[in-house]
């Protein structure tokens, strides 16, 4: 069982539960079960809503699980999880009751290297219009984001992105003041 896959979780609407928090919670049970088991939890972060404007502000989090399942099968098991909550895929980067991301499973890259960087350096204007259509691991945004690496601060600071070489500590340090200010623990 590999026990160093990261996941980001969040949503800005209610779901059939409750608010958010009572969402993201309930998330967190299903990913204690079954094939894969929750090991740690970061605190829930109140975070202006990415991109600006879009919505109300989101309930951020972090979890570290242990699982046995295959990258591609963990990230449908994802999905599966998100949809028993509402989840609608229907606008990138539109509001959600859900959204689970895998943002990284060990040290794995997928599908490779260089595609791996392509979408990281993808410029903001594209990454609206793009989405990959296979896996990409690393995460290809998680440097770039106070509401993914606050929380992780909490439970993998020493975790280290295998391309960047740079730990979630070194990339916390390199976000502008403004965005980390932003996030509110809850």
């Amino acid at each position: 069982m590999n026990k160093n896959i990261i996941l980001a979780l969040g949503g800005n609407l209610p779901s059939q539960i409750g608010s958010p928090i009572e969402t993201l919670s309930g998330a967190l049970r299903w990913l204690n079960a079954g094939e894969t088991t929750l090991l740690s939890v970061s605190r829930f972060f109140e975070t202006p809503c990415f991109p600006a404007g879009a919505g109300p502000d989101y309930v951020n989090a972090a979890a570290v699980i242990g699982s046995s399942l295959t990258p591609s099968a963990l990230l449908a098991r994802l999905h599966e999880i998100e949809a028993k909550f509402g989840r609608e895929r229907d606008t990138r980067w539109g509001m959600r009751t859900l959204d689970i991301d895998l943002l990284a499973y060990a040290d794995v890259v997928l599908p490779d290297a260089d595609i791996q960087r392509s979408w990281r350096d993808l410029p903001m204007r594209e990454q609206v219009r793009a989405t990959p259509d296979q896996l990409i691991l690393p995460h290809p945004r998680l440097q770039d984001r106070a509401f993914v690496l606050g929380p992780l601060m909490d439970i993998a600071p020493h975790w280290k992105h295998p391309l960047l070489d740079k730990t979630v500590a070194q990339l916390h340090a390199q976000l502008p003041v403004e965005d980390l200010k932003a996030l509110k623990s809850l």
